[in-house]
């Protein structure tokens, strides 16, 4: 599977019930909350390590607390929710790596990851 084709199909499954921020979502905006179960949900996909990057020093999203993207077995860091945000880049953000384990630490991350990984299973996989 391609990036963009996973993207495409993220974009499709992405739902306010698996949002971090169901209030923020919106259907313009599919991604908006999806940064820890896109990003997991990438790496059982392509591989590579989780990274996460720390919102707590941008006011603006803060409430937040992080942001998840992948770097892929290649080295090359992409963030698959990056549309999420008009005015920030994982870019801005000091990463490190996490386990999966860390990543599903949260009762709900676990919940909303596997609502996910079901609709992208049951629909493409």
């Amino acid at each position: 599977m391609q990036k963009e084709e996973f993207l495409n199909k993220l974009r499709k499954i992405a739902a306010k019930d698996t949002s971090a921020d169901p209030d923020g979502w919106t259907p313009e905006n599919p991604l908006w909350g999806h940064c820890a179960v896109a990003a997991l949900l990438a790496q059982e996909i392509f591989g590579g390590e989780l990274m996460r990057g720390s919102l707590k020093e941008i006011e603006k999203y803060a409430y937040l607390h992080s942001h998840y993207w992948n770097r892929l077995p290649d080295g090359q860091e992409f963030d698959f929710t990056s549309e999420q945000y008009s005015d920030l880049s994982f870019k801005d953000l000091i990463g490190e790596v996490r386990s999966k384990e860390s990543a599903l630490n949260h009762p709900d991350t676990q919940r909303r990851f596997a609502l996910l990984k079901d609709r992208f299973d049951q629909n493409w996989g």
